[in-house]
């Protein structure tokens, strides 16, 4: 479920009230946490953090004209979704991710390539999503995302 909405704001006021209150809680989590150079900006229809072109120019090798992506949130049918593109293109990470998500929520990890998608709306892991937002700074995206495109 693509949103057509413009800002960040416009796209949570759209939201029922049930979601609403998930999705702003977790944008300040990731927020609040979120390294120094990231952005928040509308992509894809959802709520996304990029680096912005001011900092990485190449922009996304699938389109250069935006910006590139690190982490997502958007409110799914039937489900939160909260996509990490680190999770995806570094092991350790992903592999530490696994780890402590078992060890913090008592539902099983519900999880594709890099999105982890959050059915039961009363358990999800904030203290483990401020975490893993702030183990990846814009330098250390970039170097990743680079030396994964060169593969």
């Amino acid at each position: 479920m693509q949103s057509k909405a413009l800002t960040p704001d416009d796209y949570i006021n759209e939201l029922p009230s049930d979601r609403k209150e998930v999705i702003q809680k977790l944008r300040k989590t990731i927020i609040d946490n979120l390294p120094k150079g990231f952005q928040e900006a509308m992509g894809y229809g959802m709520l996304g953090y990029c680096v912005p072109h001011s900092i990485y120019p190449n922009g996304y090798h699938c389109n250069p004209k935006d910006p590139l992506p690190f982490m997502g949130l958007a409110s799914q049918k039937n489900f939160v979704a909260f996509y990490h593109m680190g999770i995806y293109a570094d092991k350790n990470l992903y592999d530490w991710f696994v780890s402590e998500y078992g060890k913090q929520c008592k539902y099983k990890l519900d999880m594709g390539k890099s999105c982890v998608r959050f059915k039961k709306l009363d358990d999800i892991p904030y203290d483990l999503i401020a975490e893993l937002t702030q183990k990846i700074s814009v330098e250390d995206w970039i170097k990743t995302y680079e030396s994964v495109l060169k593969r």
